[in-house]
Parts: structure tokens; C-alpha cells; sequence
């Protein structure tokens, strides 16, 4: 068996890897913060668990009342950034990480070594263990690999708490040199392990993350959320068949003048709250895309013509209620909608332009109402 020295600093290469990785990540996308805190709460313990291998079986309070709280500091970042990946605020762990750091420095600056050793086994295992919660709390984004790197925390958890078992079975209160049984040895392999792990694994989700934010990015409309045209038509082929859905075309009445007269930021205040009563009116398994400026598309499948044309005229009484000013105290923003439904084996492009045409009857009717297209069948 390796002697747990060198188990040690080889834990502390490996996170120094994970470490310079980590912080490369970071450097590529600033805003993940959590990438951050792991570089620096396995940096923390990189420095401690070198100086614990290097101590040559000395067992000093100075062995231990400097490497111990930087441990736990290091756990307590460590921690830190599972909630920020969780996006959960971090200040809960770093006042952990104090009251740790407080009650395992407290025992052994009075000498008593193995109290010390014992809470910094407890501290440790509890904050692994409320990681993997973290990770576990998490599981529905990338589900495997988030609970493989909730087990992972688990099972270093457990390993550290079965250290601190065996010294209070043993009643080791004050030791003359670093804990030697089995429970060690386990830790120290597991520590390794887990240390590998969860790194390659973290990275993993943050890739995973990166690249799902980057498609988000490229399907959705920056303004207001809900899809862009390139993606809109990406999930319905131009000249592909449709069956058994209808479209709306919406466009906003007069919305030149609201930038005009109220300015862009008011205008783009209009489109949102537009697009927020499309989600709200709308349901989940419909498709909503911004197609340029002030016209939107909503997508419907299963609706005939009665039951799409009252939800259309529920959207547009729910916009027209809000009573959005234009430029006087009597203007305000409406909406004007153009409704069709799919025809036998008619194309999408069919159906979209028969609704866009309806929306163009709406507008030439005086806007603020929904015009329903013809029913038409497609051979």
C-alpha cells in the first residue's frame, strides 16, 4: 500500500490540475463563478494537503492548526460554487465554512489534537455531503452526470465521516501523530478518486451548459425569449406537409409611433409585454417565435379554426386591457391577428401565408381584431 504522505501530495497534483483547468474555464466565461470558487476552494486545499504529505510525521499544532482551516476554507468554496452551479446564492457556505474553520481551530489551539482531527472529519463530511445535495437537487439538468457527481460527494462524505467514528470510538482526544487505521487509508484513496471525478465531471457539465446556452442563444430572440424566425423555421420546414395545427400571425398596431413619440426602450417594453401574454395565454406544447420588429407567430397544433380564433381573440383582448400608451392620454397599443388552419397535406409555408394574409385583411379593417382565413384543402 502507498503510506498516506504520498496519497496525500498526490492528491494535491491532481487538484492542482483541476485547478489551472477549472480557472481556464473560467477565463473563457466569466459569468460562471462557480468555476471560479472550485479553482480557488481546491487551490485552498491543494496548499494544505502539500503541507500535510511534506509535515515528515510530525504531528505539531502547527501541523494542524494551519492546513486544517485551509481545508475547510477550501471545502467551504467548494461548496460555494455547487450552489452557484445550482444558481443558489453562496453566502450560506461561506458562513459554514467560518463556523467550521471556528470549531476545529478552537480544540486545537488548546492542545487538544484529536478533538481538532475529529471536527475537521465532521466539517468535512457535512459540507461533501450538502454538495452532492446540491448536485442531487439539480439532477433534472444533464440527469447522469449530475448524480454521478452527487454519488461521488456522497461517498467521499462517508468516507470522512467514518474517519472522525473511528477516533471518537478510539477516544483519541490528543494525538502524537497523524491517524493511522483503515478509515484513513480509505479517505485518502477516496479523496484521489472523488477528486478526479468530480473535476472531469464538472467539467463536463459546464461544457454541457455552455453549449446549451450558445443553441439558446441561436434559436431565441434576444429581446423578448421566446424563438427567432431561422429557429422557427428549423423546427417547421418551409415545404414540409402540415396537418391538424393552426398559425396566428400577430402584429402590433401603430408601433412605429410608440418608438416615435415614447422611444425604443418603451417600444421594446411593448414587445415584451407582448410576448409575456403570449406565454401566459399559450400552451407550453404551442410554439411562439418573434419573426422581425413587431410581428409575431404562434403555432397551434391540434386547434380547429373555432377553437384557435378564441384563442386568438382572447390574446388580443388581454393586450388590448393592459391599455399600453401610444403617445396620447386616448391611444393605446392593440394588436391585430391573421388566423389559418393547416388544409390536407398543405405545406407550412401554405398555412403561414394564408394567416398573413388574414393579418393584412385585419390591419386593412381597422386593426385591433382577429380575421380567420378561409378553410382551404390541399390535394
Amino acid at each position: 500500500m502507498i503510506d498516506n504522505a504520498s496519497l496525500l501530495v498526490g492528491i494535491a497534483f491532481s487538484g492542482a490540475a483541476l485547478v489551472v483547468a477549472l480557472f481556464i474555464g473560467w477565463l473563457n466565461a466569466r459569468t460562471e463563478t462557480y468555476l471560479v470558487h472550485g479553482a480557488a476552494g481546491i487551490g485552498l486545499m491543494v496548499f494544505a494537503l502539500a503541507a500535510l504529505g511534506l509535515r515528515d510525521g510530525s504531528y505539531t499544532m502547527w501541523n494542524q492548526l494551519i492546513p486544517f482551516p485551509m481545508l475547510l476554507a477550501g471545502f467551504a468554496f467548494v461548496y460555494s460554487g455547487s450552489r452557484l452551479f445550482n444558481h443558489q446564492p453562496p453566502r450560506p457556505a461561506l458562513y459554514l465554512g467560518i463556523v467550521a474553520i471556528a470549531t476545529t481551530a478552537a480544540p486545537l489551539a488548546l492542545g487538544l489534537s484529536g478533538v481538532g482531527t475529529t471536527a475537521l472529519n465532521l466539517w468535512a463530511g457535512v459540507i461533501m455531503a450538502l454538495c452532492g445535495l446540491e448536485f442531487w437537487r439539480g439532477r433534472e439538468d444533464v440527469r447522469v452526470a449530475m448524480v454521478a457527481n452527487a454519488s461521488i460527494y456522497y461517498l467521499v462524505a462517508a468516507s470522512f465521516f467514518a474517519c472522525a467514528i473511528v477516533l471518537l470510538i478510539e477516544g483519541q482526544w490528543v494525538l502524537d501523530g497523524p491517524p493511522d487505521n483503515l478509515a484513513e487509508d480509505i479517505n485518502s484513496i477516496m479523496a484521489l478518486v472523488g477528486l478526479t471525478g468530480i473535476g472531469a465531471i464538472t467539467l463536463t457539465l459546464h461544457h454541457a451548459r455552455a453549449a446549451r446556452r450558445h443553441r439558446m442563444e441561436a434559436n431565441t430572440d434576444a429581446l423578448t425569449g421566446v424563438l427567432n424566425r431561422r429557429a422557427l423555421f428549423r423546427r417547421f420546414a418551409e415545404d414540409a406537409p402540415v396537418t391538424g395545427l393552426a398559425v396566428i400571425m400577430f402584429d402590433l398596431d401603430h408601433f412605429k409611433q410608440i418608438n416615435d413619440r415614447l422611444g425604443h426602450a418603451h417600444g421594446d417594453a411593448v414587445l415584451m409585454r407582448f410576448a409575456d401574454i403570449l406565454r401566459s395565454e399559450l400552451r407550453h406544447s404551442d410554439t411562439i417565435a418573434r419573426l422581425g420588429g413587431e410581428e409575431f407567430c404562434a403555432i397551434l397544433p391540434g386547434h380547429d379554426r373555432e377553437t384557435a380564433g378564441q384563442v386568438a381573440e382572447r390574446i388580443r383582448r388581454a393586450f388590448d386591457e393592459l391599455a399600453l400608451p401610444v403617445g396620447s392620454e386616448t391611444e393605446t397599443a392593440t394588436v391585430s391577428a391573421g388566423l389559418a388552419t393547416a388544409g390536407l397535406n398543405e405545406t407550412f409555408s401554405s398555412v403561414l401565408s394564408r394567416a398573413d394574409a388574414a393579418l393584412y385583411k385585419a390591419k386593412q379593417s381597422g386593426r385591433n381584431q382577429v380575421h380567420i382565413a378561409p378553410f382551404r384543402l390541399v390535394a
